[in-house]
């Protein structure tokens, strides 16, 4: 599933896994205000990496946790949705603003293929420093190079370059960022 070859979403594994991550999910989004360093003992346990000085505000989504790795002083906010059956990346002192989604899971094109619950992910890559404004969509197999901003309900649908502002669906680039604002 994480090299990016097709499975089968009802593997007893995956299902198992799955599960686990509703669980601690569930445990983790009904803390109470002010339980910082219980949601971060809970948050180590969900996600693959949790760097210092990230944070959480819930609730959160996940479809393993395991997948996702989150950098350094990141910051995601309420109702995030993370589709991590390949890797999700999130760089140092990035900023998700609340209902982002980033989602690695695809399906064949095929009738037949879908049927057959065949499916694959793409992993997504946010390098340092990108802020991704209210509702933004990531696809599977999207970078987004460091330092970038991406428009409030924006669709990134291919990579985003370091240093640009971008908006729209699909997202496009609007303008560069001047050194002095990366």
């Amino acid at each position: 599933m994480t090299a990016g070859e097709r499975y089968r979403g009802d593997h007893p594994v995956l299902v198992a896994d799955r599960a686990r991550a509703y669980e601690v999910s569930r445990e983790l989004n009904d803390l109470p205000t002010g339980e910082e360093s219980v949601r971060r003992e809970v948050l180590a346990r969900l996600l693959g990496t949790l760097g210092d000085g990230a944070s959480v505000v819930p609730p959160l989504r996940v479809d393993y946790g395991y997948n996702v790795h989150l950098g350094d002083r990141s910051f995601i906010n309420f109702d995030a949705v993370i589709l991590d059956v390949a890797p999700v990346t999130i760089g140092a002192d990035c900023q998700i603003a609340p209902r982002v989604q980033l989602l690695t899971a695809t399906h064949p094109i095929d009738r037949a293929a879908r049927a057959a619950m065949e499916e694959w992910g793409e992993p997504i890559v946010l390098e340092d420093g990108v802020w991704l404004g209210g509702g933004v969509i990531v696809l599977p197999g999207v970078t987004i190079g460091a330092g970038t901003v991406v428009g409030a309900g924006a669709v990134v649908t291919r990579d985003l370059p370091p240093g640009v502002v971008a908006v729209g669906s699909p997202a496009r680039v609007l303008r560069t960022i001047g050194p002095e604002d990366r």
